[in-house]
């Protein structure tokens, strides 16, 4: 079960936000994000954040059906260039002073001699969420357990933001399906261009999506996650019911993110009030997932890489938020007048 908010400690910032040398309200959603932070740490003055980005990687059977742009071999290819530092998520992992791990949860290929990742591999892919489950229930509580681990890791070591990753070809198809089905919307709202695919393509994924829809429509919402979910998916709703249950705030990333994070709600609602959205992604249905969750995102910079890319991203506009509110001087402290003439 998710922890709950110290609202006190909310309260305590809040006042100090209006102390501060400057009108009340003239920083706007970064005095909201230091008096988020402050109910979570239970801190009027939170600490600085020392984040952790897991990002997990696997492939989808559904790649069978023509969704992707990419054939499903990139995936492989893209966890040894993360060994490498050679992706934008390294990049901006190193920009945000983020500790970095890349897990392979389900990757089809054979990942055995790449160092430098954690390999915790499933099941080598998922089947095709068409015509059958995408994984059976107990491989996809193995996937979200390797998920809670990589949290608690993280945890133990000292961080206190969680951020989670996606790499896998033909996971914006499974999750399109997640979010129609959790968030009860049609596939033409949700389904994008995903890795490029033209709108003959995109056509065809929304076939796909309405097809998988109808095939699971009786099952559970718990369920939804096994029947069209991918095994990173899977493993990125651990990581965010682990961060959660253990009162650690995490940044939702962009498409897949939020459908992880829609999944993660199904076994736990608590899990939204730790939950920061970074941005909105270019991705078609990302902005109808976030006012699913609730979640508000910080910045629109028309991205769609996943990676965990635009939550890294916003990790320096975070720390800003608590610099402001930590380090400013009171109008009490400074000798200034406030408007009162107090």
């Amino acid at each position: 079960m998710a922890a709950s908010i110290d609202q006190n400690a909310w309260e305590r910032a809040r006042a100090r936000q209006d102390m501060l040398t400057k009108p009340r309200g003239a920083l706007g959603r970064l005095e909201d994000i230091a008096c988020w932070f402050a109910a979570r740490q239970g801190k009027a003055c939170p600490e600085p954040l020392r984040p952790h980005i897991a990002v997990f990687a696997a492939d989808h059977g559904v790649c069978d059906e023509g969704v992707s742009a990419y054939p499903s071999v990139v995936t492989g290819e893209m966890v040894r260039n993360f060994a490498r530092g050679g992706a934008a998520i390294n990049v901006l992992a190193r920009r945000a002073d983020a500790e970095l791990s890349v897990v392979d949860v389900g990757v089809a290929s054979d990942l055995s001699d790449v160092d430098g990742i954690v390999h915790a591999k499933v099941r080598p892919g998922t089947a095709n969420l068409v015509v059958v489950p995408a994984m059976t229930r107990e491989d996809c509580a193995r996937a979200m357990d390797v998920g809670r681990g990589q949290a608690r890791a993280a945890i133990e070591a000292g961080a206190n933001l969680l951020i989670a990753g996606d790499m896998g070809i033909g996971n914006t198809t499974s999750s399109a399906c997640l979010i129609c089905r959790l968030a009860g919307a049609s596939p033409e709202e949700v389904v994008g261009s995903g890795t490029g695919v033209d709108e003959d393509g995109r056509a065809r994924k929304v076939a796909v999506v309405a097809r998988a829809l109808a095939r699971i429509k009786h099952c559970s919402n718990v369920d939804a996650l096994a029947e069209v979910g991918g095994l990173e998916i899977a493993a990125m709703a651990g990581f965010y019911l682990q961060a959660a249950e253990a009162g650690v705030p995490a940044v939702v990333d962009g498409f897949i993110a939020a459908a992880a994070a829609l999944a993660a709600r199904a076994f736990d609602a608590g899990v939204t009030d730790w939950l920061l959205a970074s941005h909105v992604s270019g991705e078609r249905g990302h902005a109808l997932a976030l006012r699913a969750l609730g979640l508000e995102p910080l910045v629109d910079f028309r991205m769609r890489l996943g990676e965990g890319t635009g939550a890294a991203l916003v990790v320096p506009l975070l720390n800003a938020a608590i610099a402001l509110h930590n380090e400013m001087a009171t109008f009490e402290s400074a000798g200034v007048t406030d408007r009162d003439g107090e």
